[in-house]
């Protein structure tokens, strides 16, 4: 029989959320769904998966990845490994779960801060700001996302390309979320 965390991942992947209690208890032989409610304590309690704010199962620690070590930036050094540590990305980019999401990135106004057309930038609905944060803001009815500038009582968003100018509100400037993380894939 397949341990409850392999066919929480299987399910994970395959359908890329997380299942509900019934279908834990067709997956894994269980003859209760009080069964399945002890053994996700368990995992709980490990702190390989959490519950949302509904009871609905959320992944923590599911994609670990190996930490090698450090590799040099600058002038290079001789490489240390030690694969005995492991991070969860989760754990490293998401402090906020419920709150958090992820939006594709379309055009280069950003371009110059690192966020290309096509990456994934995570963000943090209802995060505090400040001047200098990367948001996504709907600007009078537009939605978009820039540097959040406050300079003289005024607020605007500042493109990360010389190619675009400072959009300043004609009516209305709201920050929905701030960029938390950008994920690109090679």
């Amino acid at each position: 029989m397949k341990s409850l965390k392999t066919i929480l991942i299987s399910f994970y992947e395959e359908n890329r959320r997380m299942p509900s209690y019934g279908e834990l208890l067709k997956s894994t032989g269980y003859k209760t769904k009080s069964a399945v409610s002890y053994a996700v304590d368990k995992l709980i309690e490990k702190g390989i998966v959490s519950k949302d704010s509904r009871g609905k199962l959320v992944p923590n620690t599911l994609g670990q990845v190996k930490i090698l070590g450090l590799v040099e930036a600058g002038f290079p050094s001789p490489a240390e490994e030690d694969s005995s540590e492991t991070m969860s990305l989760d754990e490293y980019l998401i402090e906020k779960k419920e709150a958090t999401y992820m939006l594709k990135v379309k055009g280069d106004s950003m371009i110059d801060a690192g966020i290309h057309q096509g990456d994934l930038v995570l963000v943090e609905r209802g995060a505090s700001y400040k001047s200098g944060d990367i948001v996504i803001a709907e600007i009078d009815g537009e939605w978009t996302i820039k540097y959040f500038r406050k300079q003289g009582g005024k607020v605007f968003l500042e493109p990360a390309n010389k190619k675009y100018k400072p959009l300043y509100p004609t009516q209305e400037l709201t920050v929905s979320a701030v960029v938390r993380a950008v994920i690109r894939k090679y």
